[in-house]
């Protein structure tokens, strides 16, 4: 067992990353210890890291856990990613201060965007939530990981593409999955094992060219494209148009008379960048709230 104890630029609030990630059934969160246990793949070796937060909003520190040594560089270079420890969020708020955003911005200041722990499970994600409602989107995705991946040091991982690409269409269908939705999930993992798709070069690509190699993979568009990017690989400058969150986040912000279309979604965001990944998460943020509050 090691302990490494790192030290990151404010404002960071974990307690608020804490609260978005409980809101998967999947997370295995620890509010009273501010905990979560993090599954990663390191060389393709399973490893179970633990997150606690140790400081507050200006001067957030933490104290990560892990059993192997061997992957302990690797395994923290990829937490700084996942958490977004490298990237200071003062210039992030700041760019908001004098915008429509701004009481949101103040109400969730120091919630970071985080991750995705690997790229497969963002890619799976996605496409199983595609066009269901959040709570069911996330019921499904448990039942995949529950049914098909496997537990570790109480951290549970989605199954891998090897696993996926053997299931059949009746064994996803048997845990509600739509046929159409079964098949994009398989032939994903098929074409990932069998090399005509590499996960591992889309950190090097452009948007626009991540976008391109994405949307031409059946079951793929460019919703599911977008936030990809977004909580895959963490590019900063993505404004998911289509998403009905930001839609209904947008409809209350400005108390539109119904969700506003994409032209008007485009001349709103049009100041918030070079951030409009922060703009999504905290637009996403303010109605989850108050779905928090109901």
């Amino acid at each position: 067992m090691w302990t490494e104890k790192l030290q990151v630029q404010g404002p960071y609030n974990f307690d608020l990353v804490l609260e978005r990630l409980s809101l998967d059934p999947l997370q295995v969160v620890d509010f009273t210890n501010r905990t979560v246990k993090v599954p990663l793949y390191i060389e393709k070796e399973p490893i179970v890291l633990q997150v606690q937060a140790i400081g507050n909003i200006d001067e957030p520190s933490f104290i990560i856990k892990g059993h192997s040594e061997v992957y302990k560089s690797k395994a923290i270079e990829r937490l700084k990613k996942v958490f977004h420890w490298h990237q200071p969020l003062e210039g992030v708020s700041r760019h908001f201060r004098e915008s429509d955003l701004r009481e949101i911005f103040e109400e969730h200041r120091g919630t970071a965007i985080v991750l995705d722990f690997d790229y497969y499970s963002c890619l799976v994600k996605c496409i199983i939530h595609q066009q269901l409602n959040l709570s069911f989107a996330h019921t499904l995705t448990e039942r995949f990981v529950k049914t098909f991946g496997y537990q570790m040091e109480g951290a549970w991982f989605y199954p891998t593409p090897e696993t996926t690409a053997q299931l059949q269409i009746e064994q996803l269908r048997a845990i509600q999955f739509s046929g159409r939705k079964a098949e994009y999930v398989i032939g994903l993992s098929e074409q990932i094992i069998q090399g005509h798709f590499n996960l591992d070069i889309m950190e090097k690509l452009s948007d626009q060219e991540v976008l391109d190699t994405l949307i031409k993979i059946r079951g793929i568009g460019r919703w599911t494209a977008e936030n990809f990017l977004l909580f895959g690989l963490g590019r900063p400058n993505l404004f998911p148009k289509a998403d009905i969150g930001i839609q209904n986040a947008l409809k209350i912000l400005y108390g539109l008379p119904q969700k506003p279309t994409q032209e008007e979604m485009e001349s709103y965001s049009v100041k918030w960048a070079p951030y409009l990944s922060y703009a999504s998460l905290y637009l996403w943020r303010s109605i989850e709230k108050r779905s928090e509050k109901k």
